[in-house]
Order: C-alpha cells, then structure tokens, then sequence
C-alpha cells in the first residue's frame, strides 16, 4: 500500500513538474517570437536620461545620470524588450550650490566607494519583459518593468512599475526603481556592513528614475 501511495506521488509530482516546465517554455517561446517580430527604436538621448536620488542620515542627494546609447524593441503598440547603455561618468548633482563641494561629492560618487566609474564606465539596463498591469487608471503605470541592471560589472535583476506608451513611431517608459546599492557592492557607510557608524550612515536603498524617449527606426 505504502509502495502504490509513493509511486502515485512520484508520478503526480513528475506530471505537474512537466506541467510546469512546459508552460514556462511555452511562455519563452511567445517572447522570443515577439522579439522577433519587433520593430528596433532608437533611444533618443537627448530627452532620456536617469534621476538618482540617495538619502543619509543628515540629508540627501540627487542628479542625473545620461544615457549613451539603446535600443528598444517594439512589437505592435508594446515594448517587449532592450537595451539601454548608461554613461556613468555623466553624473551630476543637483541640490548643491556650493560649487566646491558639489565637485567633492561627485569625485566621490565616481570613486571605488561607490560606482568606480574608472573602471566601469558604462552601466546597462537590459530589459527582459515589460507586463501590462490590468484596469490602470489614467495617467498611473501601466505596465511592470523586469529586466537585468549592471552596475560596476555586477548584474542583479531589477523590477519596477512604469507609465510605457507606444504612439505615431515614438516609445516612451517612465518609471521609478528602489534598489539597495550593497547589491552591486556599494557598502560605503552602510549600517548593513558597519553598525556602528551612527549618523555617517549612508541608507542602502536608492531611487533612480527611468526616463526613455525611442523613435521607430524603421524608414517610412
């Protein structure tokens, strides 16, 4: 009797993780071919750029990162997927009007104790898939952002609500992610790393706000 419960489980558990296996590969298979189907869009760099924001104990920060380069694959009035190259050596401040010390900080930001810019001059957001939310209210995101973010050569998974839209041969994705820097080993003054650190405590979580503009690629 043990032995008939056992195999019963044994088959059930295989059926349901074959099951499982094909709906995945099954899903796979549809985004590869509307990847396939898409049309390129050339981010506009020009109108598309990243906003940071960190915060410390004390206070906090904020500027803007620009983009250098991507390309957004569109596939009937959706964005299915991309890539987008960001130039960190672009970033700025701007809540600081003391000069000197604004260049201070971004020294700093630029530096080993955080994005090491010398080294990894270009961080990348890949875009995997982009999942419409249902009974969005007007004006509100619309869609769930997945993707793979490199920052200082490290690629950790990323996702985020944003306001995407395809109209008249122009994409555009609006959207805000909250990430924890220690993730892409940036533990400078983190009370994750050094507890006792007090009011020098820099916060692990930082926001950085996506803003793309792409045109259709394709000659008319």
């Amino acid at each position: 009797m043990k032995k008939t419960l056992l195999s019963v489980a044994v088959v059930a558990s295989l059926f349901f993780a074959n099951a499982a296996s094909a709906q995945a590969l099954a899903s796979a298979a549809k985004t590869t071919k509307a990847v396939k189907a898409a049309t390129v869009y050339k981010v506009e760099t020009s109108q598309s750029n990243l906003e940071w924001n960190g915060k410390k104990v004390t206070g906090e920060h904020t500027g803007n990162i620009a983009i250098s380069k991507g390309d957004i694959l569109v596939n009937g009035n959706r964005i299915v997927s991309g890539t987008v190259l960001i130039d960190m050596n672009s970033i700025t401040n701007k809540d600081l009007t003391d000069e000197g010390y604004k260049q201070k900080l971004l020294g700093h930001l630029k530096s080993d104790d955080f994005f090491s810019t010398e080294k990894h001059p270009t961080g990348t957001l890949k875009i995997t898939s982009v999942t419409p939310l249902k009974g969005a209210a007007a004006g509100a995101a619309n869609a769930t952002v997945n993707g793979d973010l490199t920052i200082k050569g490290i690629t950790k998974p990323v996702s985020f609500p944003a306001t995407v839209s395809v109209k008249d041969g122009v994409a555009t994705a609006v959207g805000t992610a909250t990430l924890n820097r220690t993730n892409w080993d940036i533990k400078y003054n983190s009370k994750s790393f050094f507890p006792n650190i007090a009011d020098k405590a820099i916060y692990d979580d930082f926001t950085v706000k996506f803003n793309l503009v792409a045109k259709s690629d394709r000659k008319a």
